[in-house]
C-alpha cells in the first residue's frame, strides 16, 4: 500500500504494541465471565468427530456462515471498521529474524489439528497391531528359542510332537483370522474416551503373555532342558489355547452382550421436534451416542433451516404490528395524558383483537401455502411425465436408426432436463428445499433413472418428499462434528432415566433412556369341550 510505513527499533515497536494491547486486555477482561462458564460446561461435554471431517471451530458451510450464526460484525458492533479500512490503515511492523506471518500461524494450527486427528484415529489400530503381533509371535518364539540356544541338547520331535506342531499351526491361523475380523475393522468414528472393554481385553492379553514369558524364562531358559522338547511344545499349545479363550471373551463382551435390547431411547431434534425411538442393549453412553448418530443419518429427514426461518418471520411480523405508548412520560399535561391514555387503550384493544385473530391468519397462510405446493407439484408431475414420454418415443425411433445416430444416456438426460428444470426449480423453492439438490445431482439422478428404465414417479420420489440425511452428500448435512454433553461419565453404562445431549452446529439431539419393562406372560388352558354347543332345529324355523 502507498500509505504503509515500516518502523524498526525495539523501543518504538514495544511502545506501540503496549498501547495497542490495552483494548485487547479490556476485551479479555470483559469476556472473562463467559470463558469461565464455558470451561465449567466443557468439563461435562466431549466431542465425537468422525475421521477426516472439518472441525467445529469454523462453522462455515459452502463458504458462507450457517443460518442463525452471528457474524463477527454483529458481535463486535462497537469495534466495527469502516468500509475503506484497507485504504486508510497504516500498518506498523517490526523487523525481526524470527517474525512469523498470520497466515503461517493459521497454517501451523491447521497442521497440528490434522496431526492430532490422525493420531487419534490410527493410535488404537497401532496398539492393536502391536498386541496382535506379540500374541502371534510368542508361541513361535517358545518353539524356536530352545533349538537356537541349545542346538544339540534337545530330542528329535516324534509323531506325537509333530501332531502338536500341526495343532498349533492351525490354531494360530484361526486366531489370526479371528483377530483380524474382530479388531482390524475400519474406524467408524472417533470417540472421546477409550472403550473400557477394549482396554480390559488388551490388558488381560498383555498380562497373560507376560505371565507365560516369566514362567518360560524361569522354568525353561534358566534350567537347561534335558532333551524334553515335547514339554516345551505342549507349553506353547497351552498358550495358544488361552489366547483363543481370551478372543472368545472379547466376542462376548464386544459383540454378543449388546445384542439383547434392554433400553428404549427417545431421540428428539431440538429445532423441528422430529422424534424417533430406538432399542439398544447394554452399552456405554458414548457407544449409545454413536449408535444414535448412525440411526440419525439413516432415519431422520434432512434438517432444513429454511422451514424454521419462515416461522421466525411470521413471529417478527406479528410483533412488528404491536405499538407501545408511554402514558406516564414526563412533560405530558393532564389533558394530553388523558388523550394518550384513551389512545393507548384503543391500541391495546386493537392489539388484543389482532392477537385473537392470529390463528385465522396462520390457518389461511398455511392453506395458501398448501395450495401453492399442490399447484407446483401438479406442474412438475406433468412436465416430468411429458419428458419421459418423449424419451420412450425417441427410444423406439433409435431402435430403427443407425448406430451413429443413437444418443447416449447422458446426452438424453441433458436434452430433456430443460423441459422440466423450471417446474422443478419452482417446486423446490416453494418447499424450501432448493439448497438440498444441485443441478449436477439432478442430472445424474435423471441419467440413472433413464439407464434403469424407471418411471416418472420413481424419478420424482426423491424430490417430492424429504429423504434421510444419508441420501444427500456430506456437504448438505451441515453436521460433521458432534459434542456429547452428559452429566454422567461417558464411559459408564446407560440406565433408566439417563439423559444426554448430542449437539452440532445449528441443532441438537436430546436423548432420554427408558428401560424396557419386565414382561410376564402366563398361560391359561381352555378346555376344547367348554365352547361346544348343540343346535336344536325345529320345523317352524326357516333353517
Amino acid at each position: 500500500m502507498d500509505t504503509e510505513s515500516t518502523h524498526s527499533g525495539y523501543s518504538y515497536h514495544s511502545s506501540r504494541s503496549g498501547r495497542s494491547a490495552r483494548p485487547g486486555d479490556r476485551s479479555r477482561e470483559r469476556h472473562k465471565p463467559s470463558s469461565s462458564k464455558d470451561s465449567s460446561r466443557s468439563e461435562r461435554s466431549v466431542v465425537i468427530n468422525p475421521p477426516d471431517t472439518p472441525s467445529q471451530e469454523s462453522p462455515v458451510h459452502n463458504g458462507e456462515p450457517l443460518p442463525g450464526e452471528p457474524t463477527p460484525a454483529a458481535e463486535h458492533g462497537d469495534e466495527a471498521q469502516d468500509d475503506n479500512w484497507g485504504e486508510t490503515t497504516t500498518a506498523v511492523t517490526g523487523t525481526s529474524e524470527l517474525s512469523v506471518s498470520q497466515e503461517e500461524v493459521v497454517g501451523l494450527g491447521k497442521g497440528m489439528h490434522g496431526r492430532t486427528v490422525g493420531l487419534r484415529r490410527y493410535l488404537p489400530l497401532a496398539v492393536v497391531s502391536c498386541v496382535g503381533l506379540l500374541v502371534l509371535a510368542t508361541p513361535l518364539a517358545f518353539l524356536l528359542l530352545p533349538t537356537v540356544m541349545w542346538p544339540g541338547s534337545t530330542q528329535t520331535c516324534e509323531a506325537a510332537c509333530e501332531g502338536l506342531f500341526l495343532s498349533i499351526s492351525f490354531k494360530l491361523l484361526i486366531l489370526l483370522v479371528a483377530v483380524w475380523a474382530l479388531f482390524f475393522r475400519p474406524g467408524r468414528a472417533s470417540l472421546p474416551r477409550v472403550c473400557v472393554y477394549r482396554a480390559f481385553l488388551i490388558t488381560l492379553t498383555l498380562l497373560l503373555t507376560m505371565s507365560y514369558w516369566l514362567f518360560y524364562g524361569v522354568r525353561i531358559l534358566d534350567s537347561q532342558p534335558n532333551g524334553d522338547y515335547h514339554g516345551i511344545v505342549q507349553f506353547a499349545v497351552s498358550l495358544v489355547d488361552s489366547q483363543l479363550f481370551v478372543h472368545y471373551l472379547a466376542v462376548v463382551l464386544l459383540e454378543l452382550r449388546q445384542l439383547q435390547p434392554c433400553y428404549s431411547m427417545c431421540v428428539i431434534r431440538s429445532t423441528d421436534g422430529e422424534t424417533r425411538h430406538y432399542n439398544i442393549g447394554q452399552l456405554s453412553i458414548q457407544r449409545a451416542a454413536l449408535s444414535i448418530l448412525e440411526y440419525y443419518y439413516r432415519d431422520f429427514p434432512l434438517h432444513n433451516p429454511a422451514l424454521l426461518s419462515a416461522s421466525k418471520q411470521r413471529a417478527a411480523k406479528h410483533l412488528a404490528g404491536l405499538k407501545v405508548y408511554n402514558v406516564d412520560a414526563p412533560g405530558n399535561t393532564a389533558g394530553a395524558q388523558s388523550g394518550n391514555g384513551n389512545q393507548s387503550r384503543a391500541m391495546v384493544t386493537a392489539a388484543a383483537k389482532r392477537k385473537d385473530s392470529a390463528h385465522n391468519e396462520l390457518y389461511y397462510e398455511e392453506a395458501d401455502y398448501e395450495r401453492r405446493v399442490r399447484k407446483r407439484r401438479a406442474r412438475l408431475v406433468v412436465a416430468v411425465e411429458e419428458a419421459f414420454t418423449h424419451v420412450r418415443r425417441m427410444k423406439k425411433e433409435d431402435e430403427r436408426a443407425t448406430p451413429s445416430d443413437i444418443m447416449d444416456v447422458r446426452e438424453a438426460a441433458l436434452a430433456i432436463f430443460p423441459s422440466m428444470a423450471r417446474s422443478l426449480q419452482k417446486y423446490l423453492r416453494t418447499t424450501r428445499r432448493q439448497h438440498c439438490h444441485s443441478m449436477e445431482s439432478i442430472q445424474k439422478h435423471l441419467a440413472f433413472c433413464l439407464v434403469n428404465n424407471m418411471s416418472p414417479k420413481a424419478f420424482l420420489e426423491t424430490y417430492l418428499a424429504p429423504g434421510p440425511t444419508l441420501q444427500y452428500g456430506p456437504e448438505r448435512w451441515m453436521a460433521d462434528q458432534w459434542t456429547l454433553v452428559s452429566e454422567a461419565s461417558v464411559t459408564s453404562g446407560v440406565k433408566d432415566g439417563t439423559e444426554f445431549l448430542l449437539r452440532c452446529l445449528d441443532f441438537s439431539l436430546a436423548v432420554t433412556v427408558k428401560s424396557i419393562p419386565y414382561i410376564r406372560v402366563t398361560e391359561e388352558y381352555i378346555d376344547p369341550k367348554s365352547h361346544k354347543f348343540i343346535l336344536l332345529l325345529q320345523s317352524e324355523t326357516s333353517v
